[in-house]
């Protein structure tokens, strides 16, 4: 009976004491005594305490990482999208200058900038203006880019029709007619007016009438007429010529050289180029002669005769004082070589002679240009005019220096005894006229 008393009091103690501390680390600590000296215990319970009942420093920690996962979704996405706009960028300058380098035809247009510097060199005397050889340079090639692109814009039709053309800007669809002629108008009135500007009217004027002659006669005479490429032949030779007058200010006789030999190169190398590609311009309907010429006899001849006409340009030019004696005799060796595959092509007009021809004429212009710049002359022409006017001032200055002696001598006179006095050292020198003859002391 006590014992039941005494359990009925002990529940009433702890429940009383349970009331007077709501903490439930304190009456687990009363509980067990052994639970204040574990560590363990009460780190885990303090833990779990604490992570049923977040505080502030909590609650900001969440909120800034949300903002930093939120940021960097927002930097990554700025930098896609500037990485895809460069791209954009790059693939849109890559597209047009790859179509304006085909309708340029820059490979083409640079021959024809070589003719042109060339003739710019050969006009020029013993100094070469850089600065204006950079700028005709410059203009050939703009005016040559205007001038193809035209070409391309009026044949869209026919290089439709050839495998060697078809896959062009305009026929193939990449470029439109409009923005090629926009380019063509572009760069074409700029190439003029930096000649204008910079060179001399005369080139200027080559430029714009060779642009003309290109893409308004020869370009539409494809389909008309085989003198085509007698026409196209003339076209070739102005380069130089513009070159010349460019850096002499006008066109000379021997300044004709390098044209007259652009002029004759130009008809073999056609000629090859026609007989290779005969069925391609058939399909195209271009008037070639080789298209009439079945056997190809008449295209072979053709070639082999303007490589006879090319034998005496070196020997004009040595003869005119354009080059050295060498060159003649390296011109002559040149041109045997490409009358040699001409002769080759006229006696077995097979294919692969008619290539070797024409593998003969790429290289056989380079060398002869290279060879008028390794033996050209200082030009006689310019000498000339220099001795000319240094001839005319000539009697002048001596009518001057007779006259002045004659007053010399009246004012030298002493007045008393009448007799002429000895000039003084400065008076006797004829360093700034070195033509005159030397004075005469021996009357004194």
């Amino acid at each position: 009976m006590w014992r039941t008393s005494l359990s009925l009091s002990s529940k009433r103690l702890l429940s009383l004491s349970s009331n007077l501390n709501p903490n439930p680390i304190s009456s687990l600590q009363k509980r067990s005594p052994s639970f204040d000296s574990s560590y363990g215990g009460l780190s885990s319970f303090s833990h779990l305490y604490s992570s049923t009942i977040p505080n502030e420093s909590n609650k900001i920690g969440l909120g800034l990482n949300q903002l930093g996962i939120a940021a960097t979704a927002t930097t990554t996405a700025s930098v896609d999208a500037s990485s895809s706009l460069s791209r954009d960028l790059v693939g849109v300058v890559s597209h047009y200058g790859r179509c304006y380098w085909e309708l340029s035809k820059a490979k083409l247009s640079m021959l024809v900038v070589a003719t042109s510097g060339t003739g710019y060199v050969l006009g020029s005397g013993q100094v070469i203006d850089l600065a204006g050889l950079c700028y005709t340079c410059a203009g050939t090639m703009m005016v040559a880019a205007s001038a193809n692109s035209l070409n391309q814009v009026f044949e869209i039709k026919n290089d439709a029709k050839m495998k060697r053309t078809m896959q062009r800007p305009l026929p193939s669809g990449r470029l439109t007619a409009s923005h090629a002629i926009a380019w063509a108008s572009t760069v074409g009135i700029a190439g003029t007016s930096l000649l204008a500007c910079k060179a001399n009217a005369l080139a200027a004027g080559l430029a714009a009438s060779n642009l003309l002659l290109y893409a308004f006669i020869y370009t539409p005479m494809k389909q008309l007429h085989p003198v085509n490429t007698w026409v196209g032949a003339v076209v070739g030779a102005i380069p130089p010529l513009l070159g010349w007058a460019a850096a002499a200010g006008e066109i000379s006789l021997n300044g004709m050289i390098l044209p007259a030999a652009l002029y004759f190169w130009q008809i073999p190398h056609f000629m090859a180029l026609a007989y290779l590609c005969r069925d391609d311009y058939a399909a195209g309907g271009y008037k070639m002669i080789s298209l009439a010429d079945v056997s190809g006899r008449k295209t072979a001849l053709v070639a082999l005769r303007n490589c006879l006409y090319l034998v005496p340009v070196g020997y004009l030019a040595y003869q005119w004082g354009l080059t050295s004696g060498w060159f003649c005799l390296e011109s002559s060796l040149f041109t045997l070589a490409i009358g040699g595959t001409a002769m080759s092509f006229y006696l077995n007009r097979t294919t692969k002679n008619a290539r070797r021809m024409f593998l003969a004429s790429l290289l056989y212009l380079p060398v002869f240009m290279s060879g008028l710049m390794f033996h050209r002359l200082y030009n006689n022409w310019q000498s000339c005019l220099v001795d000319d006017s240094a001839t005319e001032t000539v009697p002048s200055s001596r009518f001057m220096s007779e006259s002045e002696s004659v007053d010399n001598e009246k004012q030298l006179k002493n007045p008393a005894s009448g007799k002429l006095v000895r000039p003084p050292v400065a008076y006797a020198s004829v360093a700034p006229f070195p033509f005159l003859p030397a004075p005469s002391y021996s009357h004194y």
